[in-house]
């Protein structure tokens, strides 16, 4: 069943002023930079009302507004509780932001932590399994864009798709991340208001009494809290959601970038701030059997209950909630992914001595290519997005243990943290194709983890924290440092 509320035509018009909108204030901030530390890092002094807005906008994406609804429908109740466990993500990383900042006050990337930390060997492990997540989650995003569309309006999905990249590139190609995290203050204020209004519509219309008699007759199995893989759903994602945001330099971007004794404070906030939003986005799916609603595709339930619920008028409604929630996290990924490349794999292998000045252009150069590429990948559209998010689960469970260690003890060498990625990946995706995509992340990290504390007892290193903060301009990349 199909559900098409919204014409073509608003729906193009929608699109096209948000992103005009978008791409001006993208310009309009984007005047201020003056430097490469504007441009990639804000002038590293965000305060704490956009620092807290950012993480929590950032983390509010079409996993949460698409993918925690198909979950709730696949998974029942652990689905969406197990979900809104990726709030672990922020609050545990709060910590970490601090030590981050403290470390390493003139970083860049994750990827400097790991070139000074660990050496060559795990630095490159790291970066292919950061870069294999970055496009994944970029995948997604310009998937949901194209599924948001043609659930909503009818419009076709490689059409919403190639609109929302081309929207997001500009204003970030324009703006850096100041124009990103001024764009996530007001997306985060549109996305809390319109996710609570769909939640309070659903009880209110459809009831919650009506909800489990239906769910009961049709699906008992979802509200069975003994579903197994449910239960394995559930710890595997408390993981992936640790894995994603400790590994990824979409938050150490932000470590860097917030001002001195705010990072702590803000991904605290933004994490408690989230916990509830997939409980209420997830608990619409379950009114689908209720409202007569079998979707396709079972990432196609939320907007398509949505829109049940409100109407034509109440779909461009949720339209601007998910396209809100789809640039939030478009523009991070592509601002925090462009500088992994550009100070990473440019200036630390291929350009040691290139200057600011070009440097900065290679970063807009690599911000274009990646829209193009991430439009590339997109057009077969060959996964459902839960499918395709759990898949890179396995890669960045691996990261956990090696960043934590590495922050927090000196002994773990470079040789050991770089196994524990390349063998935590290598049986998480063996166990996602032979178990599945719920046990992924589980199995990466649990082998990361004994990997890690086989490293540090047969080989004790004793790391100088000080080398951490050894962030050289125009000096080629020291090769290790074991």
């Amino acid at each position: 069943m199909d559900i098409v509320t919204i014409p073509v035509s608003w729906a193009l018009t929608i699109l096209l002023l948000f992103g005009a909108l978008w791409v001006m204030f993208g310009w309009w901030l984007g005047r201020k930079n003056r430097s490469l530390d504007d441009f990639m890092l804000a002038g590293r002094n965000v305060g704490f009302a956009f620092a807290s807005a950012t993480a929590m906008a950032t983390w509010i994406t079409s996993n949460t507004t698409l993918v925690a609804p198909q979950l709730t429908y696949q998974f029942g109740i652990w689905g969406m509780v197990g979900y809104s466990m990726a709030a672990l993500g922020l609050i545990l990383f709060a910590p970490l932001a601090a030590r981050i900042k403290k470390l390493m006050p003139q970083g860049y990337t994750c990827g400097d932590f790991f070139r000074l930390r660990y050496g060559k060997f795990a630095w490159i492990t790291f970066l292919i399994v950061s870069l294999f997540y970055a496009f994944g989650w970029l995948v997604s995003l310009g998937m949901a864009g194209g599924i948001l569309l043609s659930s909503l309006s009818g419009l076709d999905y490689h059409i919403g798709m190639t609109v929302i990249i081309v929207v997001c590139v500009l204003y970030t190609l324009l703006g850096g991340l100041r124009a990103v995290i001024a764009t996530d203050f007001v997306q985060t204020i549109i996305i809390l208001f319109g996710v609570l209004a769909i939640g309070f519509i659903c009880i209110r219309d459809v009831g919650l009494e009506t909800i489990y008699t239906s769910v009961s007759e049709e699906s008992p199995q979802l509200l069975n809290l003994l579903f197994p893989a449910a239960i394995m759903f559930l710890f595997n994602n408390i993981f992936f959601g640790i894995g994603e945001i400790f590994h990824s330099n979409v938050w150490w971007s932000r470590a860097f970038a917030f001002k001195e004794s705010i990072g702590k404070r803000a991904f605290l906030l933004s994490g408690i701030l989230w916990f509830p939003i997939p409980i209420v986005t997830g608990f619409v799916a379950l009114s689908a059997s209720s409202l007569g609603i079998y979707p396709p595709s079972a990432d196609m339930v939320g907007p398509m209950i949505a829109a049940k619920l409100l109407g034509s008028i109440g779909a461009v409604f949720v339209f601007i909630i998910v396209f809100s929630a789809l640039a939030s996290s478009l523009d991070s990924l592509l601002a925090a992914t462009s500088d992994l490349i550009t100070k990473d794999i440019y200036k630390g292998l291929i350009n040691p001595k290139v200057d600011e000045k070009d440097l900065l252009k290679v970063s807009k150069y690599i911000i274009i290519s990646l829209g193009v590429f991430t439009w590339l990948l997109c057009l077969p559209k060959l996964a459902t997005l839960g499918e395709l998010l759990n898949f890179t689960g396995a890669f960045v469970a691996s990261t956990i243990w090696p960043i934590v260690f590495g922050l927090y003890y000196k002994r773990l060498s470079g040789i050991a943290a770089g196994l524990a990625m390349f063998l935590g990946t290598t049986f998480g995706l063996i166990a996602y194709f032979t178990i599945g995509f719920y046990v992924a992340a589980l199995v990466s990290c649990l082998f990361s983890l004994l990997i890690c504390l086989f490293g540090m007892y047969f080989k004790n290193i004793n790391f100088e924290w000080s080398r951490l903060n050894d962030i050289p301009s125009n000096k080629r990349v020291p090769n290790h440092v074991d």
